[in-house]
């Protein structure tokens, strides 16, 4: 990618792993519910780690939603930045976090390492195998998603709540697509 991207927020997690999916069932809510200003990408990630680089390399600043090991009852919101970020995705991210770190490791390998990086996220109950998440997460989304709606207003990017109904399929799929310009 030759385009610069201003800001880009990634959803990452696992979503057959319980809470280890609140960063995508966030950016997914994010998606359906606001619309973005020019220059703002929004993409669910998953897994995907070094697949990811391309966005991640070409992205001035980054937002990543994720679950986030800290102290605190499941469900409390985290934000990490800065230099706390390189250790956080090795120590505090969950079963994905290898990939992230290896994402954030080759951005800045290629020295091409975002000139902001941001973790928003919520402490996870459980990573283990399961589709939904603990009721504690479950209920920390919407805040976690106004987290990252102030966040990047705190950019100069901020989102508007959208008019139009999406459902879960169709609004994802469209924003990316509007996003990515195809």
């Amino acid at each position: 990618m030759t385009d610069r991207t201003p800001v880009l927020v990634l959803g990452l997690g696992n979503v057959v792993c319980t809470d280890d999916g609140a960063g995508i069932a966030a950016v997914h809510k994010l998606i359906r519910e606001y619309d973005f200003p020019e220059g703002v990408m929004v993409v669910d990630g998953g897994t995907l780690g070094l697949s990811l680089l391309p966005l991640v390399d070409s992205a001035d600043q980054v937002i990543l939603v994720d679950a986030i090991a800290a102290d605190g009852p499941p469900g409390t919101q985290v934000r990490i930045e800065g230099e706390e970020v390189a250790p956080a995705v090795y120590e505090r991210l969950s079963p994905h976090q290898i990939g992230v770190a290896d994402l954030l490791a080759g951005a800045s390998l290629l020295d091409r390492y975002p000139d902001r990086v941001v973790i928003l996220g919520v402490v996870p109950d459980s990573i283990e195998l399961g589709l939904e998440r603990t009721p504690a997460v479950q209920a920390s989304i919407p805040e976690l998603v106004e987290r990252v709606v102030e966040e990047l207003s705190s950019l100069g990017y901020p989102p508007v709540p959208s008019t139009e109904s999406r459902d879960e399929g169709h609004g994802s799929t469209a924003h990316v697509a509007r996003t990515l310009g195809v």
